[in-house]
């Protein structure tokens, strides 16, 4: 057996490719919430149209999305295996009276967070990314080339209520998944000194609650708007 296969057998290379990937994804949330802000610019989905062909054509950016499929699968691979491996460990587990006052909500319901954003993320990747990929979308004409007309797909989804209501929660699960998950994964990395641990907790204080909050923005403001 490798010293690579021996790592990631062990609970802290678990850990560690757990830390990693989610701070990778924390990188593409905030690329992706970048992009998306173009949805509030007002100009019929044109710049946001574009955005999105050019996510979906540019090399680069091809590249940088197979290492976000690949981080997602790990991350979640590893967080059940993680969970299996503490569960094993602790036949019984603790009384829930009995948790510490330090422990989080959101740091002992890591693996149910994880699971409801998991299941939100397949809603979200069948509602566009795959109509994006592989179904027949509406074309518009942008300075005399065409683009594939996300940004109507975009609308019409979101004149529904339930899928309204569904993102605006998915993204409070969120919210409360990074509260724990940001600082968490620089901990794992060894990044803890009480020098930098504050400013460390204050950013990822900062980053759970406005990039889930702008994310729920979206869905909001179509509904409302259109």
């Amino acid at each position: 057996m490798s010293w690579v296969t021996k790592t990631l057998n062990s609970t802290l290379g678990r850990k560690l490719l757990m830390a990693v990937t989610g701070l990778f994804l924390i990188l593409f949330l905030t690329g992706h919430v970048s992009g998306n802000l173009l949805l509030f610019r007002g100009d019929g989905g044109e710049a946001f149209n574009m955005y999105a062909k050019f996510m979906t054509t540019n090399p680069a950016v091809k590249i940088l999305s197979y290492l976000t499929y690949l981080s997602v699968l790990a991350h979640v691979v590893y967080s059940i295996a993680l969970s299996q491996r503490n569960k094993s460990a602790r036949p019984v587990a603790y009384s829930t009276t009995n948790a510490s006052p330090k422990v989080s909500w959101a740091s002992r319901n890591m693996g149910v967070l994880g699971t409801i954003i998991l299941v939100f993320l397949v809603v979200h990747l069948q509602g566009f990314w795959a109509k994006m990929h592989f179904a027949e979308m509406p074309i518009v004409t942008i300075g005399g080339e065409e683009y594939k007309d996300l940004f109507t797909i975009v609308q019409a989804a979101f004149q529904q209520e339930w899928l309204v209501a569904l993102y605006v929660i998915a993204m409070g699960f969120l919210g409360f998944h990074l509260s724990h998950g940001f600082a968490s994964a620089f901990q794992t990395l060894g990044l803890n000194h009480k020098k930098y641990s504050p400013a460390i907790k204050a950013i990822g204080n900062f980053y759970c609650i406005v990039v889930p909050a702008l994310f729920a923005s979206m869905p909001l403001y179509i509904y409302f708007t259109s």
